[in-house]
């Protein structure tokens, strides 16, 4: 049966102005998944309207009855798991470990968000002046447009609200057009639930053909103060473009083209399975996935072999298997992209070490290349797929050069069994992320997250994304009456 979902505005579900619906398809099956209201301008108007009216309210709520919701909405979340495991499968082609993941780590964003609420924030200043006590105090910033994508739905979509919410913002969410309900209506239906107020967190869904015209209504209203936006690059120039047209602070988490690197003093095993997961977890649609594996030449052509052996055995398929690890991916129409990049790398050059061929629908299979010219696309190209590509080099020098050829920063992976070692190579990338002797795929909700480059700026998580969704402000008390010279 078709899921039916209506705009999220001032608490109600409410039909487009217009009365106009889009249609959200299962990447497995291609089936009509959900229908959702299409969003035209004026709808966003009306979501902003009621965001800057609950504004006020929701800033001078208790901090620690904002707390108890967040607390809530994170037990919630986890009741809720097999829910999640469910809308998974079907709106994005999520296996049942992804899914799971994203409950998990989605439900302690929350929790951490709870902790940042009535965690010391401000300082006492010194004053030139006798009799002066200076502060410098964080206040909310007003109304925040957020934007979610669909490839970590759960995850992003409370990790684009939990920080400005709990600094006291209301917020205008955008979700994905692939995964309105995972990474939006979903979110939003825990979080008032759990006792937020109406109009506090608004969602605006759209058609795809729209989606321009929603974003930049959304960023250009003067009511909207912050924008956050998870994405791939090229639309993150857009969302960065607006928001600096209209003098709005931005925090931009965009693409990677990440490495994991295994050093001469690796483990094999361990570096054969943890570049597995880094390449491969949600069929390689993560941020921080591993495009290129660079290996040490004296680890080159076991890891070689044994990885090739270990990708060609991954099950693939029906995301609601539990025994899927390649799922689909977000559409057939980006099976057939990613298939583009591996046949244009064969073309000019490349090995197949395992995988290749053509999708089934929206599955590409699992696959290894090897000897990829830096004329082919995938070099520099974020393949955002269940492909990667195996490099070698021969000193530390080499791989940090290697690493670094690209204009993205997002993370890295060293495995290595010297620590030492692997903190020396780690200072030298240029990332805003590095795991010493792990893969590059992890996230935690206490951590700073966020890339260099191409990779965006700003920082979500802890202490960090509280300060993005906040103000600083320096407010003086004199103590006693000050002398002026006239």
């Amino acid at each position: 049966m078709t899921i039916t979902r209506d705009l999220l505005i001032g608490g109600k579900n409410v039909p487009a102005q217009g009365g106009r619906t889009t249609s959200d398809l299962a990447p497995y099956t291609g089936d009509v998944y959900a229908t959702v209201a299409a969003a035209g301008v004026e709808d966003v108007t009306s979501a902003v309207d009621a965001a800057q009216a609950a504004f006020d309210g929701w800033a001078a709520t208790s901090p620690f009855a904002r707390r108890a919701i967040f607390l809530r909405a994170a037990d919630l979340l986890q009741e809720r798991g097999e829910q999640a495991v469910a809308l998974m499968a079907a709106e994005v082609g999520g296996t049942r470990p992804w899914a799971l993941f994203n409950v998990g780590l989605a439900a302690n964003m929350l929790r951490e968000a709870a902790a940042a609420i009535t965690a010391p924030r401000g300082d006492v200043l010194t004053a030139q002046e006798e009799g002066v006590l200076g502060l410098a105090v964080r206040e909310p910033l007003g109304v925040v447009a957020a934007f979610s994508p669909w490839n970590a739905p759960i995850i992003l979509g409370v990790r684009s609200v939990a920080a400005a919410l709990a600094a006291g913002n209301t917020v205008v969410m955008k979700p994905s057009e692939d995964a309105p309900i995972a990474c939006g209506l979903f979110v939003a239906d825990l979080l008032h639930e759990a006792g937020l107020p109406a109009g506090v967190l608004n969602v605006v869904t759209n058609d795809p053909a729209d989606a321009a015209v929603i974003a930049e209504a959304l960023i250009a209203d003067p009511r909207v103060r912050a924008v956050n936006f998870t994405g791939s690059t090229e639309v993150g120039r857009i969302i960065g473009t607006h928001a600096a047209r209209h003098l709005k602070p931005a925090l931009l988490e965009l693409g990677g083209k990440n490495a994991i690197i295994v050093l001469d003093d690796a483990d094999l095993d361990h570096a054969v399975d943890a570049a597995a997961f880094g390449v491969f977890m949600n069929a390689g649609q993560i941020c921080m996935s591993g495009d290129r594996v660079l290996v040490h030449e004296s680890l080159a052509g076991e890891f070689g072999r044994r990885f090739a052996d270990k990708v060609r055995a991954l099950p693939a398929g029906d995301p609601s298997r539990p025994e899927t690890v390649i799922g689909p991916l977000v559409s057939a129409d980006a099976a057939a992209r990613v298939a583009g990049l591996v046949a244009d790398a064969v073309d000019k050059g490349a090995t197949v070490l395992a995988g290749g061929g053509e999708p089934e629908g929206a599955v590409h299979p699992a696959t290894v290349l090897t000897g990829v010219s830096k004329h082919a696309r995938l070099y520099y190209g974020e393949a955002f797929g269940p492909v990667c590509v195996v490099d070698t080099f021969a000193t530390d020098d080499e791989a940090v050069s290697l690493a670094n050829d690209t204009e993205h920063g997002l993370t890295a992976g060293i495995i290595t069994e010297n620590g030492t070692h692997g903190l020396r190579v780690a200072r030298r990338l240029r990332t805003g992320i590095v795991h010493v002797n792990d893969q590059s795929v992890g996230d935690e909700p206490q951590a700073p997250f966020g890339g260099a480059g191409s990779s965006g700026y700003g920082r979500f998580g802890g202490r960090w994304g509280l300060e993005a969704f906040s103000n600083t402000r320096w407010i003086t008390l004199a103590t006693e009456q000050a002398h002026y010279p006239f």
